[in-house]
């Protein structure tokens, strides 16, 4: 018989034990490579986007951005995100690590700042499509451009993640391919003083544009924790999580530095010239119209996979939202004949349709402000769970003691604030957007614990709640 002093001691134990995460109800399909290249378009896509860093701050910074970077930047996140990814292998991901670590607000606030970053982010890429288009499609359909692309794109995430997986695989060879081809003609061209010059055609480059500096930089070089949100769908997520951050890492420095090295060194100093879509018009210098047109086939097709990793992943992150109880149950739903979470889908395909006609810069911005401050979060969610748990099995596991860790984190950290404060001061239209955005995202929480009170709408966590209570009682009773 159980004492009542081991009845206070087992409640005790409870207490510090992490929260059972919900498991998915189907089997899990996504292997290694197709992962590697999901993570691949979370993150980059492909060299499609750099040209603002140098119209910004010039060849040198450019290249210097794109080595120094990731370092400071891209390791810590995606370190963080093997190690929690390994540790709590459900679908939500950063959701799951901030509600552990600090309760359900913080894990609402993480899914709202995340999610609708991500959809707002999701925005862009419709909108790159017709940019590089351009001669192709006339300017006068770019709207319905627009609205095809978002509605044909959404479909085809509505066909299952193992399908956008090995789709992803597909995109990012035919998307990579003309780049290697450009650096291989280019290599005898190249001049390699260009890499490290500050001049131009005898003028120095202008340095004035910080903000899209910086902003494109960590625009082309976040989002490493999105694929944490389908991590119930991976298949031995314990192994093959931190082989594809690596793999995918290698593939993303590359991807942007090898036609950087290729256009600046073989190609006249012109920073004025780098505009979007410039990579193709580049191409065609180095290696003729042939490679021009492929490289805007291979940018279209950059923006396909963007669009389904991001919206892959934040379809998933509501479901673990639903699953946690954070959000109604209909967001946990599957479709019948596909097993995809339709209702995240199709929500965040209408915010990204709606957005999808602002100015391509203030969506960047927004989408990056709201993905800082979940990252403000998440360095801390981490930090805090190595010291709330510290026996909670890590498969894989950053080496290093506290401060270590901290420090790690507060270098990005810092970083996060400095980029945060330029977009904020830079573009007061984006604050605007981003504090309605980030007051909604606390005002959601409480609306959903409203609606939950009143049983006005069904969630998963009333059910459980339901079946611990019958659970308790039956156990009182014996």
């Amino acid at each position: 018989m159980v004492t009542s002093q081991e009845e206070i001691e087992l409640s005790e134990i409870k207490v510090e034990t992490p929260t059972r995460i919900p498991k998915p109800t189907v089997k899990k399909k996504l292997t290694l490579v197709p992962l590697i290249f999901l993570i691949f378009f979370e993150v980059s896509g492909g060299p499609f986007g750099e040209e603002n860093s140098v119209k910004a701050a010039g060849p040198l910074f450019a290249l210097l951005g794109f080595v120094i970077f990731p370092f400071i930047w891209s390791t810590p996140e995606a370190l963080i995100t093997a190690e929690l990814s390994t540790a709590y292998p459900g679908n939500g991901g950063y959701v799951i690590w901030a509600s552990e670590a600090f309760g359900p607000f913080w894990g609402s606030m993480m899914g709202s700042l995340k999610f609708l970053s991500g959809s707002i982010n999701n925005a862009a890429y419709p909108s790159m499509m017709t940019q590089y288009l351009t001669g192709i499609i006339p300017a006068r359909f770019n709207t319905l451009a627009i609205c095809g692309i978002t509605v044909l794109l959404s479909l085809v995430n509505y066909l299952g993640l193992a399908i956008v997986g090995w789709f992803a695989v597909a995109l990012a060879v035919v998307a990579l391919m003309p780049f290697i081809i450009m650096f291989i003609i280019a290599i005898p061209k190249i001049k390699w003083s260009n890499l490290w010059s500050l001049g131009k055609n005898g003028t120095k480059i202008r340095l004035n544009d910080w903000p899209t500096y910086f902003n494109t930089l960590f625009w082309n070089l976040n989002f490493w924790d999105n694929a944490s949100t389908l991590a119930g769908e991976v298949e031995n997520p314990q192994k093959n999580f931190p082989k594809a951050l690596f793999s995918a890492g290698i593939i993303t420095c590359l991807g942007y530095l090898i036609p950087l090295i290729a256009i600046i060194g073989a190609l006249p100093l012109d920073q004025d010239a780098w505009d979007v879509a410039y990579l193709a018009t580049a191409g065609g210098t180095i290696g003729g119209p042939w490679l021009m047109y492929w490289i805007k086939i291979g940018s279209v097709l950059s923006s396909i996979g963007l669009f389904e990793a991001q919206l892959s992943s934040s379809s998933f992150q509501t479901e673990g939202m639903a699953n946690l109880g954070f959000i109604p149950a209909l967001f946990a739903r599957r479709a019948k004949w596909f097993n995809t979470p339709w209702a995240g889908i199709l929500l965040s395909s209408l915010i990204s349709f709606g957005l999808s006609f602002l100015d391509f810069n203030n969506i960047i911005a927004a989408a990056n402000i709201l993905y800082g401050l979940g990252m403000l979060l998440e360095f801390s969610a981490f930090i805090r769970l190595r010291i709330k748990y510290p026996d909670l099995p890590r498969p894989y596991k950053v080496p290093g003691g506290i401060p270590f860790l901290c420090f790690m984190c507060l270098v990005p950290a810092g970083f996060v604030a400095y980029v945060i404060s330029m977009m904020v001061i830079s573009k007061l239209v984006v604050f605007f957007i981003t504090a309605g955005l980030t007051v909604f995202a606390v005002c959601n929480y409480f609306a959903m614990n409203l609606f939950k009170s009143k049983g006005w709408i069904q969630f998963i966590a009333q059910c459980n709640d339901k079946q611990a209570v019958e659970k308790e009682a039956s156990e009182e009773q014996l």
